[in-house]
């Protein structure tokens, strides 16, 4: 397991009761969230990562507003979508 950079960082400073939030946010999902981050901030929680559709990203941010309770101040999962017509 890589221990460098942005993702080992936010594993060691974060909570682990957001942590669970995401453990649970990923469970809900079913894998449909890479690289899944909880942050929080002085105004409630940002959410980072990637995902391949814009309905799992709104569900992310569903499933934390109900898990959490707390606001979502920014919703930076980024949409990868992945175009498999005409390669090849």
């Amino acid at each position: 397991m890589d221990t460098d950079g942005p993702r080992a960082e936010h594993e060691t400073a974060v909570p682990e009761h957001v942590r669970a939030i995401e453990r649970r946010v990923q469970d809900r999902l079913g894998g449909r969230l890479r690289q899944f981050q909880v942050v929080p901030g002085a105004r409630g929680l940002i959410l980072r990562g990637r995902t391949s559709t814009y309905y799992a990203k709104q569900l992310a941010q569903q499933a934390v507003m109900e898990i959490a309770g707390v606001p979502i101040v920014a919703n930076e999962i980024e949409v990868a979508i992945r175009n498999g017509r005409g390669q090849g």
